[in-house]
């Protein structure tokens, strides 16, 4: 890898700096169901304004259409937008919604997570707010259920979306993680080379070996969650995001 000084940053989101699943305790202390429950309700609510339909066959066909996105996800990098992953449902069932009704339930399903927040990981804000100004930093996210615009509104919701000149979402540009188009868009965003960028993440396929195949520097991030650190190819580990600018200083000086 060509040595240079490191000028830009890019966060991974999910298990990154926002706790995956860590409103699900939240919603179930408010009384509501999981958010998975949630969507397959959603869903047969909607269908049965126009006829009866069995709750279990909505759950398999939910389940059926998550484990096919899973599989696209991860085989061709590719996040089926919330539109796309519901189409495919009722395709399955032979069944159709009014394309009003059917923006209804994929807002409702886009916008699950800013109604009952996930929490921010430890140390995030404090750590943005150190690093603004001597590095540019971007997201670069895989969008699941909650598309880009509505994590622009949550990033900003936790006031910490001023400290990112870019964001990089799979479902704006067409693609997600580990695909070099990903990376390629942030380093051309932030308008810096590959080499001058290091990518922070929690997974190995997608947050290390990615940016790596790019030519750009990795962390992997085990603040949340440490998904094989013992093992991993990454050129610095993080377990606390007090320790960053530590690891920062220390890769440019490689």
């Amino acid at each position: 890898m060509t040595k240079s000084a490191i000028r830009a940053i890019t966060f991974d989101l999910w298990d990154t700096l926002i706790i995956d699943d860590s409103d699900e305790p939240k919603r179930a202390a408010q009384g509501l169901r999981s958010k998975q429950m949630e969507r397959c309700a959603l869903v047969r609510e909607f269908l049965e304004r126009h006829q009866p339909i069995s709750k279990e066959l909505i759950e398999v066909a939910y389940a059926t259409t998550n484990a096919a996105f899973h599989q696209t996800w991860y085989a061709q990098n590719v996040t089926w937008t919330v539109r796309e992953r519901l189409s495919v449902l009722l395709k399955g069932l032979g069944r159709e919604l009014p394309e009003s009704e059917l923006d209804q339930l994929v807002r409702l399903h886009e916008e699950m997570e800013l109604a009952v927040r996930p929490d921010l990981a430890s140390g995030v804000e404090e750590v943005l707010r150190h690093l603004r100004g001597e590095y540019l930093m971007a997201v670069i996210s895989d969008a699941i259920f909650t598309p880009g615009r509505a994590l622009r509104q949550l990033l900003a919701e936790y006031r910490i979306s001023e400290f990112f000149n870019a964001f990089v979402f799979s479902d704006e540009i067409g693609c997600a993680k580990p695909a070099p188009a990903v990376f390629e868009a942030a380093a051309k965003a932030l308008d810096v080379k590959y080499h001058e960028m290091v990518h922070i993440g929690d997974r190995e396929l997608k947050d290390i070996e990615g940016p790596h195949a790019v030519g750009a520097h990795a962390i992997l991030c085990t603040v949340v969650k440490d998904r094989g650190s013992q093992n991993t190819a990454a050129d610095a580990v993080c377990g606390s995001f007090s320790d960053l600018p530590a690891i920062l200083d220390d890769l440019n000086h490689r």
